[in-house]
């Protein structure tokens, strides 16, 4: 597939390293030669310097021929003229867009989007995707990371393993055996800083982070099995009202179980915006470091923290600041993957990368097969996928156990019709099962394979 991806930033360098892994025909467009340089002398990428909406640049990026474009720069308008110019000059079939102001994204406006006015098959907004991301950690805050697939039936989550945990230097398939009516497999572990598909006799060990499908009704007992407790979220203090926060901030306020939420500012024009646009959320106007206000907004009773400033280091001070203060759970927001590993050390319980969540929106619209969902875990390390059975995929009408799937990949859970089914080596996949997949990265293209109409069917 030949893929040209405008925008060289955090999200595209991601894109781009995925789908060139994957031995994709891949070419990077960036007005900044440092960016492309940097993904040329990094990945096994083209790079063209220019601005990604003038013609002769995406005609020298391979425009004629390409399969797709992705416009993931800085600029909202630059990637809808960039998807404009790609349809209208160059007929590609296939146009995606980040788009992140929230006037572009109003659902009344959404036929701008037809083919005939701005042709783009593919709206992604970074802010919607990271405040969906903040709404499912208040869900499940003993988690550090979540995702719901199958229509809500099944949660992945990411549990950090303490040194309380009741079953650790457990094998998996004890685990499975002690639990017999437990719906939940574990799919993934990382240990000392490397992802692996476990077997079902690995055991699992104090600090690793283990990463499992679980059925929506099993959570709290899952929780319970590996030493975490379930704490209602009722007092939810937000740092920064920009788009992330004020949409988090409304999704608490729609619910129906009632949340109290107070909100920390700091710019004084975004903070009326916010306080004109909420109904019950109290909004404060100040620094989100500043220990007073903090105090102020109830910090030490509430039950979480959702830091999401547009500095990284705020969030993360912010977040630590309110931990002190005796906040139950902090929640923060980091665009810098490399602040990560320091996180548990500053006892912050959970982050959201904005990064991450784009570009699993994005894969979501690039795989192949009958692809419903995309998840990238960790920084790229692996994605699970969820797509419907075709009848001549490859895995249509084969047990389990007789799919030569690659090591790093395992089946969390199926659905038949509407109901779950929790996989074992005898489970059958059959047309139109709806699978969930984790896979390591290197495995992927294997599983898009699988998933794929079978060269017998022609």
């Amino acid at each position: 597939m030949k893929v040209i991806i405008c925008g060289a930033g955090q999200v595209g360098w991601q894109i781009a390293r995925q789908l060139s892994g994957e031995k994709n025909d891949v070419t990077v467009v960036d007005n900044n030669p440092a960016l492309v340089r940097r993904a040329t002398d990094t990945l096994d990428v083209q790079g063209i310097e220019g601005h990604a909406s003038y013609p002769d640049v995406l005609d020298k990026a391979g425009a004629r021929d390409a399969d797709m474009i992705i416009a993931a720069t800085h600029s909202d308008e630059v990637n809808m003229v960039t998807c404009q110019v790609a349809h209208s000059v160059f007929n590609v079939p296939r146009k995606i867009a980040r788009l992140r102001a929230q006037s572009y994204l109003t659902a009344i406006y959404s036929d701008l989007y037809r083919r005939d006015h701005m042709p783009i098959d593919v709206v992604i907004s970074p802010e919607r995707e990271v405040a969906e991301a903040a709404m499912r950690r208040l869900a499940a805050p003993a988690a550090f990371d979540t995702q719901v697939f199958l229509a809500g039936k099944v949660h992945l989550m990411g549990i950090l393993l303490a040194e309380d945990c009741p079953v650790l230097n457990t094998a998996l398939r004890e685990l499975s055996e002690l639990f017999s009516t437990l719906r939940v497999i574990v799919v993934g572990v990382r240990r000392e800083g490397r992802l692996f598909a476990p077997e079902p006799d690995d055991q699992l060990f104090a600090g690793d982070e283990v990463y499992c499908f679980v059925h929506a009704g099993d959570i709290n007992r899952t929780m319970e099995v590996f030493g975490k407790t379930q704490a209602k979220q009722d007092r939810v203090v937000i740092l920064g009202g920009g788009n992330v926060g004020l949409a988090v901030a409304q999704a608490l306020e729609a619910r129906t179980d009632r949340v109290r939420v107070k909100m920390i500012e700091k710019n004084r024009t975004t903070a009326e915006r916010a306080a004109d646009s909420l109904e019950r959320t109290i909004v404060l106007h100040g620094d989100a470091l500043d220990t007073e206000l903090l105090q102020e907004a109830g910090v030490s009773r509430a039950n979480a923290v959702l830091c999401v400033t547009d500095d990284d280091k705020v969030n993360m001070l912010s977040a630590v600041r309110a931990k002190q203060a005796g906040c139950a759970m902090s929640i923060c927001l980091v665009n810098d993957p490399s602040l990560v590993p320091i996180l548990n050390a500053l006892d912050i319980d959970a982050h959201i990368n904005p990064r991450a969540t784009t570009v699993s929106s994005i894969l979501r619209h690039i795989r192949h097969g009958r692809v419903r969902n995309v998840y990238s875990v960790g920084d790229g390390e692996a994605e699970v996928i969820e797509a419907q059975v075709l009848s001549t995929s490859p895995i249509s009408g084969r047990k389990i156990r007789d799919i030569e799937f690659p090591e790093g990949v395992l089946v969390g859970a199926v659905m038949k019709g509407q109901a779950y089914t929790k996989p074992s080596g005898d489970t059958r996949i059959e047309e139109g099962d709806v699978i969930t997949i984790f896979s390591l990265a290197a495995d992927v293209p294997e599983v898009e394979r699988l998933l794929q109409v079978s060269i017998d069917y022609f």
